[in-house]
């Protein structure tokens, strides 16, 4: 009887250790990610600002020409990812475009369409794609919220393009994505998916200011 309380003694040990190893290892999962989200916020606001801050030296470099060649090697030793920045305040949006194969990817970042007319370009349609979900890559996760008249910005050479919200409809997810807009406008056009639907949305909007920034 007593070898029968011992043996339950250090099964219920046992039981007890290997709970508390398996629920370490849960936090130390559950922190993880939480330190990776962070630090992948933090990377990205770093990137950003760099990208303002580069625009600023190129501005100052237009007024100075003889530092044109030394700023210029300065530039593309710092920040030669971002081309543009998108921002929708509504849904907390603040993401660099990249034009390069690895970051322009719905799978890394935001994704500039192949066919898109930069923002310059009078009365082009910019196209963007993002994922939605609850993915470490959801930057478009919470796209179906906007309603018409909602705002985005595109910064883009040194000029803030400003866009209002005109249409938002959805289509069939089949690999293309039937684009209805105004052709007399300059547009900008956001594509995602609708969570565990087979539906993408489509977002239209129209430029309603550009400013230097």
């Amino acid at each position: 009887m007593k070898k029968e309380k011992n043996k339950n003694k250090d099964f219920k040990s046992q039981i007890l250790v290997i709970g508390s190893f398996l629920i370490l290892i849960g936090l130390f999962i559950i922190g993880y990610h939480i330190y990776s989200d962070y630090n992948l916020k933090r990377i990205e606001k770093d990137n950003v600002q760099e990208f303002f801050e580069e625009e600023q030296v190129v501005e100052d470099i237009t007024q100075e020409n003889k530092f044109v060649e030394v700023e210029n090697k300065n530039i593309s030793k710092t920040n030669y990812n971002y081309i543009a920045v998108l921002e929708i305040p509504k849904i907390n949006i603040k993401r660099g475009l990249s034009q390069e194969k690895y970051y322009n990817n719905v799978n890394s970042n935001v994704e500039i369409l192949k066919g898109s007319d930069m923002p310059n370009i009078s009365k082009g349609n910019f196209i963007l794609a993002g994922h939605s979900g609850s993915g470490r890559v959801s930057y478009f996760k919470n796209l179906d919220k906007l309603v018409i008249g909602d705002i985005s910005y595109i910064y883009y050479g040194g000029i803030k393009y400003t866009y209002k919200v005109t249409n938002i409809y959805d289509i069939e997810k089949n690999g293309t994505a039937l684009i209805t807009r105004n052709l007399d406008k300059t547009t900008l056009t956001m594509i995602t998916c609708r969570h565990n639907t087979n539906k993408q949305i489509i977002v239209i909007s129209e430029l309603i200011n550009q400013e230097n920034y």
